[in-house]
């Protein structure tokens, strides 16, 4: 598998018979619609042959991209960009492969107890930081400043910890696409983030 059979190519135009064709090259996302945004082209053309050249080292290369860069990429915004929601798409199964191939070299290196053993020890520390009393799991801004709304925020990692103690179902996709509205003197924001990107490591690992 490559990097490119992540990415869809979008469908040739149909030539209408006796005209000639005219060569024009292969875009891999459409456009966003007119008057709005969309991701960078260059941006994400370039970050898409930095996946590639990793994904394709397998680990080779002390440079070479993780899941964790391509989770966190962010690319400006700019008229005649690529629609955002077909990129971000690519981008998890993008996400995914880089998992799986990690996590195929992890247990190839320190075996198959060592790899759970990791991610179980990730996964207890997830769980002890959710573990506290609501509203105080997280350190809050100013209350003059603006964080992600406490409830919100609560609501979602209870329902994280049921997934950790019970299984409760949750997809890695929701919690990708999880999002919260701000409030004076709510979490703080690069502490949630930072948990929820390490909650899909172990989701992703334990696939």
């Amino acid at each position: 598998m490559t990097i490119h059979d992540l990415v869809p190519e979008t469908p040739e135009t149909p030539q209408t018979p006796g005209t000639p064709t005219a060569s024009a090259p292969a875009v891999p996302f459409p456009e966003a619609p007119r008057r709005t945004k969309g991701y960078d082209k260059r941006a994400v053309d370039h970050f898409l042959e930095l996946a590639r050249l990793s994904f394709e080292s397998r680990g080779t290369d002390p440079e070479a991209l993780s899941s964790r860069d391509v989770r966190g990429v962010a690319f400006p915004l700019s008229r005649h960009g690529y629609a955002i929601a077909p990129v971000d798409a690519a981008l998890a199964r993008i996400e995914d492969a880089f998992a799986a191939q990690e996590r195929g070299r992890a247990v190839s290196t320190g075996g198959v107890r060592s790899w759970v053993g990791q991610t179980r020890e990730a996964g207890q520390e997830i769980l002890d930081r959710l573990t506290r009393a609501p509203r105080h799991r997280f350190e809050r801004v100013g209350s003059m400043r603006y964080g992600y709304r406490v409830d919100e925020v609560d609501l979602v990692t209870d329902k994280i910890s049921r997934y950790l103690e019970t299984g409760e179902s949750v997809s890695v996709d929701q919690v990708r696409a999880v999002a919260f509205r701000m409030q004076r003197g709510g979490y703080r924001e690069v502490q949630v983030d930072a948990l929820l990107d390490a909650v899909v490591e172990v989701m992703l690992a334990v696939r």
